[in-house]
């Protein structure tokens, strides 16, 4: 299943800084509907991500009725990818 998206880059601040998207929500209801295909342990989806022609492999999860995306410090670092900055993702479930 592969979807596309835009979303603002935020950061959680716990003893490291860690770096997401939040999805729309309504494309998390449709990924909800395969998630329970595609999941494993504490309802984590394995997915490729691609941005700016980068692709890269994580695990989203759910938070706060949508799922969000990490972005690893491998990718974002490079991409100059900024808090707050809106960034265009393509996203293939169950990589």
């Amino acid at each position: 299943m592969d979807f596309s998206f835009s979303a603002e880059m935020w950061e959680w601040r716990g003893p490291a800084p860690f770096y997401f998207l939040s999805l729309p929500v309504d494309l998390a209801d449709e990924i909800k509907t395969a998630a329970s295909l595609l999941s494993y342990g504490w309802g984590m989806i394995p997915v490729v991500a691609t941005i700016r022609g980068r692709d890269f492999k994580t695990s989203m999860f759910s938070k706060n009725g949508t799922y969000v995306l990490p972005i690893k410090n491998e990718v974002r670092l490079p991409l100059k990818l900024a808090v707050d900055e809106l960034i265009e993702v393509s996203l293939r479930l169950g990589a």
